[in-house]
């Protein structure tokens, strides 16, 4: 009987919405983001940023930060505000200091390895709390939720961004066409990597807003809401760390 030597063991790929997962389309993440949505999802940034409204001295945590997209955009938003970016990726992490390093934004945004669902922070430390595109890889969402509320502070704004399946209005199913089969195919096409067929997967598993906003209201958010963005194609998600008593 012949042993397997350590060069011949078949390593088990990573858990699909993983970091190591993600690790593998790092260098084409940006250029992909923007040709499968058509840039459409710098916008759908914008669009958080403003539900955040931001304030001068404002502590924000970005979850899934990734390449850092959003935390420079929040950065950006309000100059008198630092953010904290946590991802699970070390290659979107070393792409994403990389861009806040050109864009001089190192002395405000600091990214960090770490996991939403435990996260390496103080109870009620930050103001604001955002994630885009992220909530949909964690494997227990509910667990990512009540932490967004043990590290605000009372009153902290959180805005989340997650793809959907797309349903409204008379482009509707033009849109599915695009999510359920251009966004894979042109994906393995551009990156050689068959990452993208999990993309159109996982955003069929999310569930419906309304189902997804009643998790944030069982993790103990308050003033939850969700707006539907490009004929559902993506949500905005806003809520609310519940007040001190007298504090608005």
């Amino acid at each position: 009987m012949t042993r397997e030597t350590p060069s011949q063991a078949i390593t088990p790929a990573p858990r699909p919405g993983s970091g190591e997962f993600f690790d593998a389309i790092a260098a084409r993440y940006d250029f992909l983001n923007r040709v499968l949505s058509m840039g459409i999802d710098v916008w759908w940034r914008r669009k958080t940023v403003k539900a955040l409204a931001l304030r001068p001295g404002d502590r924000i945590l970005d979850l899934a930060t990734g390449t850092g997209d959003l935390a420079i955009a929040l950065a950006k938003a309000e100059p008198g505000a630092t953010v904290v970016g946590v991802d699970p990726s070390r290659g979107m992490l070393a792409i994403g200091e990389s861009k806040v390093a050109r864009r001089g934004l190192s002395d405000r945004i600091a990214l960090e390895m770490g996991d939403a669902q435990r996260l390496d922070a103080d109870d009620a430390s930050f103001d604001a709390i955002t994630m885009a595109f992220g909530i949909r890889n964690v494997p227990d969402r509910l667990a990512a939720l009540r932490e967004m509320r043990r590290v605000g502070k009372p009153g902290a704004r959180i805005g989340i961004l997650e793809l959907g399946e797309p349903s409204g209005g008379l482009l509707g199913p033009l849109a599915r066409f695009h999510v359920r089969v251009m966004v894979p195919r042109i994906g393995a096409i551009l990156s050689g990597a068959r990452e993208y067929r999990y993309l159109q997967t996982s955003i069929a598993a999310f569930p419906p807003p309304e189902e997804f906003a009643a998790s944030m209201r069982e993790a103990g958010l308050v003033d939850v809401g969700f707006e539907a963005l490009t004929f559902g194609a993506c949500h905005l998600y806003t809520a609310r760390v519940p007040a001190e008593e007298g504090v608005r």
